[in-house]
């Protein structure tokens, strides 16, 4: 019998943790996963502004992380995927060499990149932290900054509170300023609220609130409301959009590019086809889509990688429950916020606050981190079943309903 292939492309948070986990629920002899990303360790996105505020990181080499597992990384970018031919064209660092990889199951996990929002001069003017070579190249330019010197920070998510307040305690010399479409984290219990507002007014960081920011200039930005705010730097942190690549194919994908998937993670357009993390478009608790994070985007691996391995094997495939228990935000090194909130994301009173909050929320990241190169933990110890059948080179193995 002939290997079932398994490609597996994008190594973030989903990608990673869907090649470990399928490549050790699986047999070596039945199975070859290969895993594509352009960079040889795994980045930590969860602490991209720990990086731009002047921290260093603790090196994570897929070498280690997936050290016999059996798992191949091919370092490479992915520039094309023709899912009725079964192949993925991958580019050298260069781009100057193009390699198809053929698969029998592929595993979609190219994620998301920072979002302009069609804003302009942001493209043009703003810094993103929504990769590690953005997050360094905004370190870089805040190491130029004199005493004194304005730093705007644009939306007011989660990834916007956790910029502006990490900037704003390495760099206390600075204007950090945070602009916000709406109220300062609207979305937070009233006891989540007054928490960021404290740490705020104690980091000094000036919150624009209701002021959608309309254009971005090289030393400000302006608001819908034809107002201006000083910028020497401008840190864009507005949202996520997914890589344009799923939508060039004959995938069923939404209006924004995300891959529309059934509850295991299939493709419902291409049953050989897996999405998760990001570019994947789920459904989750109260029939609402999960949103793009780390939380999401770990579970939807184990799910995908528990069900190739049951329809490979003819198991039962096991439901991984997609829901949401709390939303962690760093507010610098000494501060946090646990945000409790329902199954479907949605805040409740209870928070939890300051040091202990701030300790919860980086026992979660490095729980997070330790989760990609252990995706088995917890499950109970079993063999590993053997295939139903041989792969190729007529179809993938019968998938079970």
């Amino acid at each position: 019998m002939q290997q079932h292939r398994i490609v597996v492309i994008g190594a973030g948070y989903a990608g990673a943790t869907a090649a470990g986990r399928v490549a050790r629920r699986l047999r070596r002899e039945d199975v070859a996963v290969t895993l594509v990303n352009p960079e040889p360790d795994f980045v930590e996105r969860v602490r991209m502004h720990q990086l731009t505020a002047g921290q260093d990181l603790r090196p994570r080499p897929f070498s280690e992380m997936f050290a016999d597992t059996g798992v191949e990384l091919r370092l490479a970018k992915v520039t094309a995927v023709d899912v009725d031919r079964k192949t993925v064209t991958i580019s050298d660092a260069q781009g100057a060499t193009e390699e198809e990889l053929e698969y029998d199951t592929l595993v979609y996990a190219i994620g998301s990149g920072w979002n302009a929002q069609g804003v302009p001069g942001a493209a043009e003017h703003a810094h993103q932290i929504a990769s590690r070579p953005g997050a360094l190249r905004l370190r870089e330019r805040l190491a130029e900054l004199k005493a004194g010197e304005s730093v705007v920070v644009v939306g007011g998510g989660l990834t916007g509170l956790e910029a502006a307040t990490e900037i704003a305690e390495a760099r206390p010399d600075l204007d950090v300023a945070l602009a916000a479409r709406a109220g300062l984290g609207d979305w937070l219990s009233p006891k989540g609220r007054a928490h960021v507002r404290k740490v705020f007014a104690e980091l000094g960081i000036t919150a624009h609130e209701q002021a959608a920011v309309t254009g971005v200039q090289a030393d400000h930005v302006t608001t819908a409301d034809g107002g201006a705010i000083p910028a020497a730097v401008t840190v864009w942190t507005t949202g996520f959009a997914v890589h344009p690549i799923a939508a060039a194919t004959a995938l069923e994908v939404t209006d924004t590019g995300q891959i529309v998937v059934d509850r295991t993670m299939r493709s419902v357009s291409h049953p050989d086809v897996y999405a998760v993390g990001d570019a994947a478009m789920a459904m989750g608790p109260g029939d609402k889509p999960l949103r793009m994070s780390c939380a999401t985007g770990t579970p939807m691996a184990w799910q995908a990688a528990d069900a190739i391995a049951a329809r490979l094997t003819g198991g039962k495939i096991p439901k991984t429950p997609m829901r949401y228990f709390n939303q962690c935000v760093s507010l610098g090194r000494k501060e946090g916020l646990i945000q409790y909130v329902t199954a479907d994301d949605r805040s409740v009173n209870a928070a939890l606050t300051g040091r202990l909050a701030a300790l919860y929320k980086e026992l979660i990241c490095k729980g997070a981190a330790w989760g990609v190169a252990h995706p088995l933990l917890g499950m109970p110890a079993r063999r590993r079943p053997m295939l139903q059948q041989p792969t190729r080179p007529n179809a993938p193995a019968k998938a079970t309903p």
